[in-house]
């Protein structure tokens, strides 16, 4: 039983992260129903600017986390305007290739300018200390991801549920023709919503930094996919799905780990994703709906 609540309790901060990487996923589908695959490549970049920020500029790491959200935050506006919004009344699969085509950008241009070489973050930039409550060990490392996680969380909720733009966001979730009809601009609603998603996806690169003490180029790919997984499992398009089906996944791989073989933890994940597709593919919290012909 100790053993099994130490593994749950290092799934908690990796599956944190997975959760703040879905929830850019399933704003951005719950709006314009695109799945942005450039998402963890923005995830990415926030890695890089929390890096650059506590390597130059001498920032500690919860300063570097809001720079890489700001910056992040105007990198997904402007990927939504240049490359998504010509696009809105395409068809899905060409805004799906767009998507796809927009990540090898982010991160072919990150290996021209940067190199591909993997980076280290300064030593000292979070000194681990490590905690035994109960017989589970617990570092400042996990605390910090866990409860930087939940706080921004709860901020999403707070703006999506008792702010006008959040209530813009959930109608043209619902509606985008009424929505118009009732004088909310759609586009700067859009665009909001891709940069709360970018800004959250910005502060679990600086996490993921932390957790893992390393950076690189392609590190967005298979976090990104992952959080693809806890945004299907959980529903996509659904906030506290993304959150649920990122925890979820984030203590499967632990567990996978700790007991069986770390190598078979990313099979696991993508084995959720096709079980979840063939037993209930609108995920934990999704309803069936009809629709009309």
């Amino acid at each position: 039983m100790l053993e099994l609540m130490q593994q749950i309790v290092n799934g908690l901060s990796l599956g944190a992260i997975y959760a703040l990487i879905a929830l850019g996923y399933t704003m951005v589908y719950g709006i314009i129903k695109l799945i942005n695959f450039a998402h963890g490549d923005v995830m990415m970049v926030g890695a890089y600017v929390g890096f650059f920020s506590v390597s130059m500029l001498g920032t500690n790491i919860v300063v570097a986390m809001i720079f890489a959200m700001l910056a992040c935050a105007l990198l997904g506006v402007i990927i939504e305007k240049v490359a998504y919004k010509p696009l809105r009344r395409a068809t899905r699969i060409a805004a799906l290739i767009t998507a796809i085509g927009v990540s090898l950008f982010l991160e072919y241009t990150t290996i021209f300018f940067l190199t591909p070489q993997q980076r280290i973050f300064p030593q000292g930039t979070f000194p681990v200390q490590d905690y035994s409550l109960a017989g589970i060990s617990v570092s400042n490392k996990d605390i910090f991801i866990f409860i930087s996680a939940i706080l921004l969380m709860v901020i999403l909720q707070f703006i999506v549920k008792n702010t006008k733009t959040g209530k813009a966001m959930r109608a043209v979730s619902e509606d985008k023709d009424a929505a118009v009809l009732m004088g909310i601009n759609v586009d700067n609603t859009i665009s909001v919503t891709f940069a709360i998603g970018s800004a959250l996806a910005a502060a679990a690169g600086v996490m993921i930094g932390v957790y893992y003490n390393t950076i690189n180029p392609l590190m967005g790919i298979l976090p990104g996919l992952k959080a693809f997984v806890a945004a299907v499992l959980g529903g996509i398009g659904i906030i506290p799905g993304a959150m649920v089906g990122g925890f979820i996944l984030g203590i499967l791989e632990t567990l996978v780990s700790g007991y069986g073989n770390s190598l078979y933890r990313d099979a696991v994940a993508f084995g959720i994703l096709i079980l979840i597709l063939l037993i209930k593919p609108t995920g934990i919290f999704g309803k069936n709906t009809g629709e009309k012909v």
